[in-house]
């Protein structure tokens, strides 16, 4: 609430009702509401000042009062509420009552859902130990399988190397088998020769 100190006030009975009102609710009673009447318009700003003071905080810059008040929001909440209902927080809490038997059933619920969770959690812990003792097994099977094989490999690549090498000593063993041949065959043409003179 903001009142500049020289602009245009408003009328003087409202000015005395704000003030009335005001002081009334600070605990002036009527005393204060009848000095209202004989105080001047200075009188009755600094009177004014005085109440707002007891209802919230009073800045004043220069000619400019500032007003804030106290419990702005509740004041706010009491000012929006329907009329002839009585206002939300007058009863000390507005809060309400909470039924014990509503505790205790979502206590009980807490319960059972905590439970479910465990034995979720263990399910889960299961599936997860046999997904990875099967993930595992099928690693080792694969490296197994990978070592047989590259072991049998080595051992074809050897064995080849071996028959390679046993081919050409038998080439070169197979050497001196031509000029044998031929040595034959001269032999077997002077048995002929031979033969045919002795008939």
């Amino acid at each position: 609430m903001e009142e500049p100190g020289s602009a245009a006030a408003p009328p003087e009975g409202r000015d005395e009702r704000s003030l009335e009102a005001l002081s009334l609710a600070s605990g002036g009673g009527a005393a204060a509401a009848a000095a209202v009447g004989r105080q001047p318009p200075e009188g009755r700003r600094a009177t004014l000042a005085s109440a707002l003071e007891l209802e919230g905080t009073v800045l004043r810059e220069g000619r400019l009062t500032q007003f804030v008040a106290n419990n702005l929001e509740r004041r706010i909440r009491l000012s929006g509420a329907p009329r002839g209902e009585p206002p939300a927080g007058s009863s000390g809490s507005s809060i309400p009552a909470i039924d014990p038997g509503a505790l205790q059933d979502v206590v009980a619920l807490a319960g059972q859902v905590a439970a479910q969770v465990d034995e979720l959690l263990r399910n889960v812990h299961c599936g997860l130990q046999a997904l990875t003792a099967l993930s595992v097994g099928c690693i080792q099977t694969y490296r197994d399988g990978v070592e047989s094989l590259g072991e049998a490999a080595d051992l074809s690549i050897r064995a080849m190397y071996a028959l390679v090498a046993r081919c050409e000593e038998l080439d070169r063993a197979m050497q001196p088998v031509p000029a044998l041949a031929k040595r034959i065959r001269d032999m077997k043409g002077t048995l002929e020769r031979l033969e045919g003179l002795c008939k």
